[in-house]
């Protein structure tokens, strides 16, 4: 009974947990030869409103179409600008800012919030940092100068600070760190990507024999592999109003499944197969339109791909350290830790599924 309980209260946040945040988020910057720059920032328009609103103190603009969420993104101009800093050498700007909201491309896509900030470059200054904090995810932003025909991207974290670009003296643009892809592949699972942490879960509770789990996590990760590599070539673009609900489905048939079956099904590997489709658009939301250079678009499959699996492992690693390991051969594992973990794991993925109809 213990362990049953300490199974329920290890997944009980979870049933409260927000998805994870597909980075939607991407900025541009612009230094002309004239001295003047300009800062474009594309992001999420109903989830800006809803962070704005939510720091104003005022009700979330749910449903609002794009006239409205056009309208509170002016109203809450002020709350903007506190989490928005321009600093050029370490002394802060106040540009002038011009917010626009665009319809979605069809009616299941969210509508693009367009953030255009103009100012002058103060005069003899050296050096420029930027940071946003109105996003929770990872961010690209890439900066471009007239003097200079390379653009120079950098991938950011929602509230840090850029390293500083130089103004008078603009470098070369930096590669791609395979490192900087393979840590956003992992952190995508661990901890920020908590539906596929509780698929992978769901994968492994059915049976935690090696062979049971290594047949599905193979096709998992296949199907995902190539999901992922046509999305981030744009051959293939869903959604994410329709890949992300689509999910939570898939995290709710695996565990019901998990209660009904108690070995692996062949249909069981073809049904993950087509769930890991799926999670790999899923995935590509992290890497897709955030103007990288396409030469580096195959350093980022792969290395991030990497990083994901790594993720994946280390959640079955740790399932099968704290659980497996000592309790799988036990009369009781499935009664007191595969069902009640199962039924919960259900639970969670309904609940997401109507939050992602309804958002």
């Amino acid at each position: 009974m213990a362990v049953r309980w300490a199974a329920a209260l290890a997944l009980l946040p979870l049933l409260c947990a927000p998805a994870h945040e597909i980075g939607t988020t991407r900025v541009s910057v612009l230094f002309q030869k004239s001295g003047a720059y300009s800062i474009e920032i594309v992001t999420d328009a109903s989830a800006l409103a809803q962070k704005l609103a939510a720091s104003a103190g005022g009700a979330s603009p749910d449903g609002a179409g794009s006239a409205e969420l056009e309208a509170l993104l002016r109203k809450c101009d002020r709350q903007f600008r506190q989490r928005v800093e321009i600093d050029f050498d370490a002394k802060r700007a106040e540009p002038a800012i011009e917010y626009a909201v665009k319809p979605g491309g069809d009616a299941a896509s969210a509508a693009p919030a367009v953030i255009r900030m103009t100012g002058q470059v103060p005069s003899g200054a050296v050096r420029f940092t930027w940071n946003y904090g109105w996003t929770f995810a990872s961010y690209a932003m890439t900066v471009r100068s007239s003097a200079s025909g390379q653009p120079s991207t950098a991938w950011l974290e929602g509230g840090q600070t850029s390293a500083p670009y130089s103004l008078s003296a603009p470098e070369a643009a930096p590669r791609f760190s395979a490192w900087r892809y393979l840590w956003l592949g992992f952190t995508h699972i661990v901890p920020k990507g908590l539906d596929h942490m509780l698929f992978v879960l769901g994968i492994y509770l059915l049976s935690g024999r090696a062979r049971t789990v290594l047949c599905q996590v193979s096709a998992f990760t296949v199907a995902h592999s190539i999901t992922l590599g046509l999305s981030i070539y744009g051959l293939v673009a869903v959604s994410p109003k329709v890949v992300e609900p689509m999910i939570a489905i898939s995290i709710a048939y695996v565990a019901i499944e998990n209660l009904l079956l108690k070995e692996l099904k062949s249909w069981r590997v073809a049904l993950v197969f087509a769930f890991g489709l799926l999670h790999g658009m899923g995935f590509a939301g992290a890497l897709k339109e955030i103007g990288l250079p396409r030469s580096e678009f195959l350093t980022a499959l792969l290395t991030f791909n990497v990083g994901v699996e790594a993720g994946q492992l280390s959640v079955i690693g740790m399932a099968f350290v704290l659980v497996g390991w000592h309790c799988a051969h036990r009369d009781w594992y499935r009664s007191r830790i595969v069902v009640p973990a199962s039924a919960l794991i259900a639970c969670t993925a309904v609940y997401w599924t109507v939050e992602r109809l309804l958002a």
